[in-house]
């Protein structure tokens, strides 16, 4: 059977599925084309820019951070290099068999692993995190030999935060650590973020954290071309880091070494200023602690110890503790009564060993009274009675408003963060810091106590030296400040931090000799007599003692029935020479009892430093940690003969023993800036 085929149906068909081959090839080629056109011409710039990037990387240069210097030119902060073994998460599998086989080759402590855990979960994982720092040459070695087997593992060199005095001057240097999310969040809204890009520390507290920016320096860079692997090839261009700029402090290390060497274990705080221009000479507190911990990081161990101590050393008390000042507080209740025509210094009171307001008796401390007493008697015998009448006298406000042009419940305004403004007393005062109107109301008697320096006040030992320098300098004020000289690291051009001076107190001259008179005859006849015994200088000064929690009315103190921390605080303050003072110093011993056998032989200490050059024994360092005031001063040597404490770690100790000299030229502080870089 013969089968007929329509030719012309069939042919026509096989045309129209050509045609439609055809169509959608051209129709293929033209999107190909049209993204030719679309990435070649419109997307050009952008995807040129991408694939530059691809090839090129911008590698961070971190810049060598500041030197810290005393106003003699001892290094208290530099810097040194080390190797560090770290990990990129993002290029790694099995992150804990990573680990474990690294462990083998490097010690990795388990703290190694708790900090590393910490860091991935502050930074994102495509950043290389160190697991070990400080690794030794054998371990470098080690692990270089089985590089290849490691994938997202590689050895690198950072620079290193290093304190080498330890705990000395560890609150007022501060320290460096890891930047936290906050700190992160805050750089990256500023105009410092491209600068901080490859850091991964800053300054935490003190010197450290106030002058970040001038420390921090400028960050460099280099960019490579890379393989399409990531593996550098060439280098294409570069900008070194710029070296942040050393700082000259106005702080003698060698007197911050005895002060806190004096202290011993006791809590307290210590602020010595040249009344001249508000250079601070040592800036104390007690505990401290090593600030070396915190540059890689604490370990938890050392961070449950500190954090949790009773004695909190990490509370920086010259700037953040807050304390009644006691009888300190006498000789500018005496200034503002003579100045505000409230007393004369002849006129006298009878003391019969208390003084009746209301209902309540407030006491002397001396049983029986000081008898007849005036202005002068009062502050070399430290007559309480005198000063509750004169409290009574002048009222709140008006003490209020002559103490604080002295600085006393204000902010000083010194070049470090944290300052606490302390509490000077006002009827204002209370109407804010209580809700309950019932709370609001100040009553007279509440100012009775106020003119022996308890009741509301509370004041910083920065205050309270601050005044005392004021005192001594016959009412001419300055700001305090801490830090001498900056360094610029480019020009070795020096700018000095002159202390900002203030608006002077207008006080009579004849007012001011009086008290400086008043104050010499505490050192001389009253109640410091005993730790200035035989001074070759002659100095004012004025002893403290002040109650931590209240006694009930018809109790007496008894230092034996209370606990350790509940018993009185020691305080004394002192200038010296008498006639042009070049040091002003506050300092508490905290619940040491009577501030002239505890505070008072801490302040002799001191001044004889400062105006003869001479350092105590070691008995009588000894003797003045047991509050011995009548310790003899024995035979005295020079400060290049005694090591002082805390400096045996690396070169430090032979730069504490030379002898004191002027500040350094830009020729020193260069030389330095060569060794620590």
């Amino acid at each position: 059977m013969t089968e007929l085929k329509n030719v012309e149906q069939e042919v026509g068909r096989f045309r129209m599925r050509l045609a439609a081959a055809a169509a959608f090839v051209l129709f293929a080629f033209g999107l190909l084309g049209a993204r030719l056109v679309y990435l070649q011409i419109y997307k050009h710039e952008e995807l040129s820019t991408q694939a530059e990037n691809n090839r090129i990387t911008v590698v961070p240069i971190v810049p060598n951070r500041g030197l810290i210097l005393d106003r003699n030119g001892i290094v208290l902060a530099n810097n040194y290099s080390a190797y560090t073994l770290e990990l990129t998460p993002s290029k790694i599998d099995d992150l804990e068999a990573t680990i474990d086989r690294l462990a083998a080759l490097v010690t990795i402590e388990p703290r190694d692993r708790k900090r590393f855990k910490r860091l991935m979960e502050e930074n994102k994982s495509f950043e290389s995190l160190p697991i070990r720092t400080k690794l030794s040459d054998d371990e470098v070695a080690r692990f270089t030999a089985q590089r290849f087997m490691f994938t997202g593992v590689d050895i690198k060199a950072r620079l290193f935060r290093n304190y080498p005095l330890g705990q000395v001057g560890s609150h007022l240097i501060g320290y460096i650590g890891r930047i936290n999310e906050a700190e992160k969040a805050k750089i990256d809204d500023s105009e410092d973020e491209a600068n901080y890009r490859g850091t991964q520390y800053i300054g935490k507290l003190g010197v450290e954290q106030s002058y970040e920016a001038e420390l921090h320096g400028t960050t460099g860079f280099e960019e490579m071309e890379t393989s399409a692997g990531g593996h550098p090839v060439r280098r294409l261009d570069s900008r070194p880091a710029t070296p942040g700029n050393a700082l000259v402090m106005s702080i003698d290390i060698r007197l911050q070494a005895l002060v806190e060497e004096l202290f011993g274990d006791r809590r307290g705080a210590l602020v010595a200023i040249d009344p001249r221009n508000g250079e601070v000479l040592a800036f104390v507190s007690k505990p401290n602690f090593d600030p070396n911990l915190f540059v890689d990081g604490i370990d938890s161990e050392n961070w449950k110890a500190l954090n949790e101590s009773l004695d909190k050393p990490l509370l920086n008390r010259a700037l953040r503790g807050t304390y009644s000042p006691g009888s300190t507080y006498k000789p500018f209740m005496a200034m503002a009564a003579l100045t505000l025509g409230k007393r004369t210094p002849q006129q006298a009171i009878n003391d019969p060993g208390y003084f009746n307001f209301g209902n309540h008796r407030f006491r002397d401390d001396k049983e029986g009274g000081h008898g007849s007493v005036d202005m002068y008697k009062s502050i070399v015998q430290s007559c309480d009675t005198y000063y509750y009448m004169l409290a009574n006298d002048l009222g709140v406000d008006a003490i209020h408003d002559f103490m604080a042009p002295l600085g006393l419940g204000q902010l000083t305004g010194i070049d470090m963060q944290g300052e606490l403004r302390g509490v000077l007393p006002s009827t204002e005062w209370k109407r804010n810091a209580y809700r309950k109107k019932e709370l609001q109301k100040w009553y007279a008697g509440e100012t009775i106590s106020l003119g022996i320096g308890q009741g509301q006040n509370n004041f910083t030992m920065l205050q309270l030296a601050q005044a005392t320098a004021t005192m001594a300098s016959g009412g001419l004020r300055f700001k305090p400040h801490l830090v001498k000289i900056v360094e610029n690291f480019e020009t070795r051009a020096q700018r000095r931090a002159v202390g900002e001076a203030l608006p002077p107190l207008n006080w009579k001259p004849e007012h001011v000799e009086f008290i400086r008179k008043a104050m010499y005859g505490v050192t001389q006849e009253g109640t410091g007599r005993g730790a200035f015994l035989n001074a070759p200088y002659q100095s004012g000064g004025k002893t403290g003692t002040a109650q931590v929690i209240g006694i009930k009315q018809g109790e007496k103190y008894n230092a034996k029935n209370l606990d350790e921390r509940h018993r009185d605080n020691a305080l004394y303050t002192a200038f010296a020479p008498l006639e042009s003072p070049q040091i002003a110093i506050a300092l508490v011993v905290e619940n040491a009892g009577f501030g002239a056998g505890a505070a008072a032989p801490i302040a002799r200490r001191v001044i004889d430093y400062v105006l003869t050059g001479m350092v105590p024994s070691e008995a009588d360092i000894a003797a003045t940690k047991l509050g011995q005031s009548t310790a003899p001063i024995g035979t005295p040597r020079p400060a290049a003969s005694v090591p002082l404490p805390g400096t045996t770690v690396d070169g430090a100790a032979a730069a504490l023993l030379t002898p004191p000299a002027p500040a350094p030229a830009a020729s020193a502080v260069v030389a330095a800036n060569e060794r620590s870089r």
